[in-house]
């Protein structure tokens, strides 16, 4: 009944800084720094993605550089030693990168991220190869939707679904996100059941209730 969702490919990042496996650490630096970016997919010859370099992978071989880890530290940070010696976008990657589909809905995508505790996601098709990168800030945008679209999609797809009819007059009012419904329900059961869909309206930061029962009595 709800509206199509907003999808990854509708907020993502289309032109997207890349490496590939053999790219040099000072390149991989130069591109970080000129694109401001924190991390970089790593492409093979296809354009399919498969790996992430990224600023926590180049660290270490800053914070080992003048030191000589004790023998419980090498057994502890295996991998990041062996990346503080490594030279290449191939040995430094992540691997295999994290990805999302770009008929994802934001929901999906910003649930893999907070799982993850990544900042952003390859977009890539059904064969892997890359087609943009959508980021944490990308996945907010929604929340910049005009209040008078959102309360049209409200109005539209909730209250004119759940309380139709003469006995139930509902006035749907939004102010910068905040979807207030005021007036009069036929079946106050149902507004939990609004709750949720209104909250799956995206763009909407929170939602007010101010509704009564019909007067029975006349």
């Amino acid at each position: 009944m709800h509206g199509s969702p907003h999808i990854v490919s509708d907020v993502m990042t289309r032109t997207v800084a890349t490496v590939v496996r053999g790219t040099a650490f000072k390149d991989i630096v130069r591109t970080m720094q000129e694109r401001k970016v924190s991390a970089l997919p790593v492409l093979d010859a296809a354009d399919s993605v498969i790996g992430i370099v990224s600023e926590a992978d180049l660290l270490p071989k800053e914070e080992f550089r003048d030191s000589d880890p004790d023998r419980y530290t090498q057994l502890r940070r295996l991998s990041d030693l062996t990346k503080a010696g490594s030279v290449t976008a191939g040995e430094l990657m992540t691997a295999p990168a994290l990805t999302v589909e770009p008929g994802a809905t934001l929901a999906q995508a910003a649930r893999t991220m907070a799982r993850a505790k990544v900042k952003r996601l390859p977009v890539v098709d059904h064969a892997g190869r890359l087609e943009g990168v959508v980021s944490r800030a990308d996945l907010l945008k929604v929340f910049l939707r005009d209040d008078e679209e959102i309360a049209e999609e409200v109005r539209r797809e909730v209250v004119a679904y759940l309380f139709p009819g003469p006995a139930s007059v509902v006035r749907v009012e939004v102010r910068d996100g905040v979807v207030g419904l005021g007036g009069r329900v036929r079946d106050t059961s149902l507004v939990p059941v609004a709750a949720r869909l209104v909250r799956a309206v995206e763009g909407v930061v929170d939602i007010q209730f101010e509704l009564d029962e019909p007067d029975r009595s006349a």
